[in-house]
């Protein structure tokens, strides 16, 4: 596919194709885009402004205010509209940030952690190979763009 396309499609169809007989989940494809099927307005604005602003280190609470919903509410309404916490959205949006970048860049591992706002590294690959079931080198030399020699 790449060959008629490009490296980008490539990557889009094996995510959405692809089946990997050694491994145990189908996590490393998956695409997450936020659930926003739902009807609830303010949840939307919130989701919108963290993806947005995924390189902050928002806060829920802080969240809660600026978007002037108490925060027990807040957690409450955005678990009911996302099925995800506030908080795992957020990491969420922040590893999807992390695959692009890997896919689509040469940045070394800690220059992409840290673009997307994580500063503790074994924390930035221990919850990226819970979301995805690889750990970053293996997703960058699984889908990382080949570097053409001159």
């Amino acid at each position: 596919m790449e060959k008629y396309t490009d490296r980008d499609t490539a990557i889009l169809a094996s995510k959405y194709f692809a089946i990997d007989i050694d491994r145990d989940s189908q996590a490393a494809f998956m695409m997450f885009q936020g659930q926003k099927t739902h009807s609830d307005a303010a949840i939307l604005q919130v989701q919108e402004f963290i993806e947005e602003n995924y390189t902050n280190k928002n806060t829920v609470e802080e969240l809660a205010d600026k978007f002037g919903i108490g925060r027990r509410s807040f957690e409450r309404r955005f678990k009911k509209a996302t099925n995800n916490t506030v908080v795992e959205y957020m990491q969420r949006v922040k590893i999807e940030a992390a695959k692009r970048s890997f896919e689509s860049t040469l940045k070394n591992i800690n220059e992409v952690m840290y673009e997307v706002g994580y500063t503790d590294a074994k924390a930035f690959r221990t919850l990226f190979r819970k979301i995805t079931g690889l750990t970053p080198i293996e997703y960058r030399n699984k889908y990382a763009k080949q570097v053409e020699s001159v």
